[in-house]
């Protein structure tokens, strides 16, 4: 099992947007909080990322932003230009592409602007392991696959051909995953914590997946344990300083994951989830679910497929 990919997929509640921004001087774009979280690619031209309450980040051609919580920020081609709310229009009412523009007399900027929708309610380690903003700045070298990823991404955008929509999906989810990588890659070799870390440390990851592949094993810290070749204790040690949780309680964290992404994508019984997710009483299991979320299985099913058919509501 992947476990980065595993995670991801679990994660999403939607499939992502994504909008071509073309702006020219002077201007400025202000960009909501987004439930999940945020990217951009400077295809063209200079300008600065203004999060809430941070200093400015000077973005250039080819640099790519990641927002883990997409939270509220602005971007603009001065700090002392005035931002004008994000409100994109759809190429059409089924594609997952949109365009904005800010008209003005100077120099020109082209911008991709994305989101990745998200389950954040309860964020996975995946997600609380990642600094608030990640910034990839191009460079000779520099991460290829990424870059060829934005590359393909901004050709299908400045040029749709038959096929963009599912291309311009496809490339953005790629894009997640190449972000984390970049990232992951930047961390120092010594780095010895963090979800990060725990999927390439020879003992942890054997458990991690582990319980990936069967989150409805009824497993034990001694049985995890055995998966690292370690006792008990010090199995249990290890895995709370890499993962930054004890491992039963990251079981916990996975399960309900697992049962979230059934309740908003399949119509299974609460039975059947509650038995992938490892609970053999439906009760049991609609008790854990509505400390862990705030909400019972049904009211969670309801709530979330109200949100995606928002979200996939033309406008």
């Amino acid at each position: 099992m992947d476990i980065l990919s595993d995670t991801l997929a679990a994660l999403r509640t939607g499939r992502p947007s994504v909008v071509r921004t073309d702006a020219q001087a002077p201007w400025g774009v202000r960009f909501q909080p987004v439930a999940g979280a945020g990217f951009h690619v400077v295809v063209e031209g200079r300008c600065f990322l203004l999060p809430v309450g941070g200093d400015p980040t000077p973005l250039g051609p080819g640099d790519v932003v990641f927002l883990r919580r997409g939270t509220g920020h602005a971007i603009c081609d001065a700090v002392t230009s005035e931002p004008v709310a994000f409100e994109p229009e759809r190429v059409d009412t089924s594609s997952p592409v949109g365009r904005f523009t800010v008209e003005g007399d100077g120099a020109r900027s082209v911008l991709v602007c994305g989101a990745y929708h998200l389950d954040i309610d309860r964020p996975h380690p995946l997600l609380g392991d990642l600094p608030e903003v990640v910034h990839l700045p191009a460079g000779p070298g520099r991460h290829p696959a990424l870059r060829s990823a934005v590359d393909q991404l901004c050709a299908e955008i400045h040029r749709p051909r038959p096929g963009s929509d599912a291309v311009v999906t496809a490339l953005v989810d790629l894009l997640l995953l190449y972000i984390l990588r970049s990232w992951y890659d930047e961390l120092p070799g010594e780095r010895t914590r963090g979800w990060a870390s725990a999927l390439d440390d020879p003992l942890i990851a054997p458990a991690l997946r582990a319980i990936h592949d069967d989150p409805a094993h009824p497993w034990t810290v001694e049985s995890l344990g055995s998966r690292a070749g370690l006792s008990r204790a010090a199995f249990a040690r290890r895995f709370t300083t890499v993962v930054g949780e004890p491992p039963l309680s990251y079981l916990t964290t996975w399960r309900m994951a697992v049962a979230a992404r059934m309740l908003r994508d399949t119509a299974d019984s609460l039975s059947a989830v509650a038995g992938n997710a490892g609970y053999t009483s439906e009760f049991a299991f609609a008790k854990a679910f509505k400390r862990h979320f705030g909400a019972p299985p049904g009211a969670y099913r309801r709530e979330r497929r109200t949100a995606s058919a928002s979200r996939a509501a033309p406008g």
